[in-house]
């Protein structure tokens, strides 16, 4: 039996297979028996409206937490902790985010950017607005880093969308370039943070420098003169071979 499974979901691992492979080794080191699922919770087709396939997805998701005997998932995407928190199954979902204040971070990461000289922007993922203790968990651990950082004007429950939400950018792309920059006029530094890959690349777009905060956790430490990573999910061919490695170093991590 399999009692804590991580799901990572499908932007992150997309972006960034090292850090999906590092905060996985970090959890099985907490937890010896947390199994992981790589599957995309559905929420971009129940966004525009296609009950069906969103419910024969949805229903590949839980027959794969069915088949580990999961009781609680570990979910490091805000859209899939939404999804899951309203499917009515038996498995709980459990931010990373909200997790990693609990158990804490590996001991070599706390204070390693005490010296940096970046002020960081936190931006708040709109499907978390009212998710007092994840948005908690993001300060938490920028605070064990060592980063200093500022709110902007709209934050936590009042944050603005990145303009990725709801499928606008396949719709109205014009619409979305709108309203992402209406966000990033908003920012009060040049180095932006995020814990939602899709909001990361949305203003990587506009060329609003910003990090994942599985970057500053496990990447180097960042300084005002650092270059932000690529945006790899502007590369739908990068991003699905991204996911491909992602996946590799599931079941590896998983399989030890």
């Amino acid at each position: 039996m399999t009692n804590k499974v991580f799901m990572p979901g499908c932007s992150l691992p997309s972006y960034s297979p090292e850090g999906v492979a590092a905060i996985a080794a970090h959890l099985k080191n907490v937890f010896p028996e947390m199994g992981a699922v790589q599957k995309c919770c559905g929420k971009p087709t129940a966004a525009i409206g296609q009950a069906d396939k969103f419910k024969e997805r949805y229903s590949q998701l839980q027959a794969d937490f069915d088949k580990l005997e999961a009781e609680q998932v570990i979910v490091a995407c805000q859209s899939c902790y939404g999804m899951i928190k309203k499917s009515g199954g038996k498995q709980k979902p459990l931010s990373l985010w909200k997790l990693l204040p609990e158990i804490g971070l590996p001991p070599e990461l706390v204070g390693k950017a005490n010296d940096s000289d970046v002020v960081f922007t936190i931006h708040d993922s709109c499907s978390t607005r009212y998710e007092s203790e994840l948005q908690d968990g993001i300060r938490w651990i920028l605070n064990e880093l060592g980063y200093k950082t500022v709110e902007p004007e709209f934050t936590r429950e009042n944050t603005r969308c990145c303009g990725f939400g709801g499928m606008v950018v396949p719709a109205n792309p014009g619409v979305a370039n709108r309203v992402v920059q209406r966000r990033v006029d908003e920012f009060q530094s040049d180095h932006v943070v995020v814990y939602c890959a899709a909001c990361r690349a949305s203003m990587m777009g506009v060329g609003q420098n910003s990090w994942h905060i599985l970057d500053l956790m496990f990447g180097p430490v960042v300084m005002k003169d650092s270059p932000a990573p690529v945006n790899v999910l502007a590369s739908p061919v990068k991003a699905w071979f991204n996911r491909y490695k992602s996946k590799a170093a599931l079941i590896k991590c998983v399989s030890l």
